[in-house]
């Protein structure tokens, strides 16, 4: 057993002036305020934090990259950001996708799912992604790359920077054949098929989320209706 002694701890309700925090086997066991010069541990190795502020680790839901990092970058990107993170104090996060190829994708999906099942010691926890998808509204696009944005039917077929032309059915069919590693996908529900697209997405299990969009108040009451529960 470990015990953390001297800091601050931030609990849900209150934060404790000075704390003590118990560990074993990577689980904390108790928590309980102590007095001042108190460092007793349970007959545990004691870390002394006097001075220090104890809080529970961030869990970000939308990080595309950090230090140079593009979570798109190859196959080692996602883990590569989970060992970077927690120095920012985030502990658990979704790495987040911008709009792209399906074969990009599909890679991205892979690199998730294989940190997920293979945790590293010291990283940030990997949630499934957060999809900052192909269907937002190209006139609300901000950052995404425009040319690998679709419809929300499948009538919508365009060639991507060099690559083959692919359409939105090909981009639900790799999120869908990979839903355990999705955890959100935005898009803009005032696109054709907007609220189909709601309804097959959340039929997957998955969360979806407005963002990169100009519904009006009855289109975004709307996509609420069919499922919507989150907002970017």
């Amino acid at each position: 057993m470990t015990t953390l002694t001297g800091a601050a701890i931030v609990l849900p309700e209150r934060t404790l002036a000075r704390g003590a925090l118990d560990m074993a086997d990577g689980r904390i066991t108790g928590i309980r305020e102590i007095e001042p010069g108190d460092h007793t541990g349970n007959g545990a190795d004691v870390v002394r934090l006097d001075g220090l502020t104890l809080i529970p680790g961030f869990i970000d839901v939308h990080v595309h990259g950090v230090a140079g990092v593009d979570v798109l970058d190859d196959a080692e990107a996602v883990a590569r950001v989970a060992q970077v993170l927690p120095r920012y104090g985030v502990t658990a996060f979704c790495p987040t996708s911008v709009a792209c190829t399906p074969a990009v994708l599909q890679r991205f999906l892979e690199a998730v799912s294989a940190s997920r099942s293979a945790p590293v010691a010291g990283a940030a926890r990997v949630l499934p992604a957060h999809l900052e998808s192909n269907f937002i509204n190209p006139a609300w696009a901000g950052a995404q790359p425009v040319a690998c944005l679709r419809a929300c039917s499948d009538d919508d077929v365009r060639a991507d920077q060099g690559d083959a032309a692919f359409d939105g059915e090909a981009i639900l069919r790799v999120i869908e054949d990979a839903a355990d590693a999705v955890a959100i996908v935005t898009i803009a529900p005032e696109l054709p098929g907007g609220l189909a697209l709601v309804r097959r997405l959340r039929d997957a299990g998955l969360i979806v989320s407005i963002g990169h969009s100009g519904a009006t108040y009855d289109q975004a009451r709307a996509a609420i209706a069919a499922g919507v529960t989150h907002a970017t």
